[in-house]
């Protein structure tokens, strides 16, 4: 064959090869780039406008595919991480919890902003919302922070680490991951909604409500033996603290009262002031931190946030977390 035949040959043999190509590529579905990932904006902002005060997770509307989610609900968010080194322990033993937070490269932080006395919160509370535990762990050098508790009731638990990073412009955070506790398992009811809790000797007593998606305020008053109390001690430079979780996921609300001890017009009791927002319809556990002669105990409350004027029935004592809450401890360590 001479050359210039070749040549011919040669180009057919390419224009036959790229037009097989381009009937196999029309009969198989391209495929698409994967959309960009949705990154959680801001966390929460001050939901009670008082110096210090702020509300974790800000107003969450159902269906809303802008808004940032409660806290807790996430492991990650903002390029850190919850690193939950100890993923299950044993019912009613003395267990060491580890875990650190990470950034986005992988390390361990070590430098974060104290708030509220505190480097970092952490909550722990089980499935049914009838265990309930603030701790207050120790940072390692190296940035695993460890604490000790024992956990009564076998089942699933929820913890919750809430801190903000020293980093310049992070922003407060709170993360949760699944604790696994052995043992004979028995779910508890969620308690009936209340206005009344006892604990020690103390009653507290609820008055305003949650309602999906608009601030208000909660009120609770702190009484013992009929008598009011006010002579209420600062516990993480408050007054009262309060962590609210909803049932069903323990999305977390971690609200601060409205005032400071020394401000010039905040009272030590007997009534703790407090702004708050549910992000959703449903049912909510309430828990109340208050120190007195020496003493935090916790008062815990069924709520239903659900818009209407009442969002609780009947007037019964809050139950539930009955033995764990009414020690003097109140579910703290630290």
């Amino acid at each position: 064959m001479n050359t210039p035949a070749k040549i011919t040959a040669f180009v057919a043999a390419l224009a036959a090869s790229f037009g097989a190509a381009y009937g196999v590529g029309n009969a198989v579905t391209p495929i698409a780039a994967p959309e960009p990932a949705a990154h959680a904006g801001k966390h929460g902002s001050d939901a009670s406008g008082g110096g210090g005060d702020h509300q974790e997770g800000g107003d969450h509307e159902e269906g809303g595919g802008h808004d940032t989610p409660p806290g807790g609900l996430q492991i990650s968010q903002n390029g850190y991480s919850l690193d939950l080194k100890t993923p299950r322990v044993a019912a009613g033993e003395e267990s060491t919890i580890r875990f650190a937070v990470r950034d986005k490269t992988g390390r361990q932080i070590t430098a974060y902003q104290r708030e509220h006395g505190k480097e970092l919160h952490l909550i722990l509370a089980s499935r049914d919302l009838g265990t309930y535990r603030h701790l207050h762990p120790t940072r390692a050098a190296d940035g695993t922070w460890s604490t000790d508790t024992e956990l009564p009731k076998a089942g699933g638990y929820r913890l919750f680490a809430d801190f903000k990073p020293a980093a310049k412009g992070a922003e407060n955070l709170t993360l949760g991951a699944d604790l696994a506790v052995t043992g004979s398992y028995r779910p508890t009811a969620l308690p009936a909604p209340s206005r009344t809790a006892k604990v020690d000797g103390y009653t507290v007593t609820l008055d305003g409500r949650l309602r999906p998606g608009a601030e208000d305020e909660l009120k609770l008053k702190v009484t013992k033996d009929g008598r009011p109390v006010t002579d209420l001690q600062p516990y993480l430079g408050a007054y009262g603290h309060l962590v609210v979780l909803r049932a069903g996921d323990l999305a977390y609300l971690h609200v601060h009262p409205n005032g400071a001890p020394g401000d010039g017009r905040t009272k030590p009791g007997p009534e703790i002031s407090f702004t708050a927002t549910a992000p959703s319809p449903g049912a909510y556990r309430l828990f109340l931190d208050f120190q007195h002669q020496g003493e935090v105990r916790t008062a815990a409350f069924t709520v239903r946030a659900n818009g209407t004027a009442d969002d609780t029935t009947g007037d019964t004592s809050a139950k539930g977390d009955g033995k764990q809450e009414s020690k003097s401890h109140g579910g703290h360590q630290h």
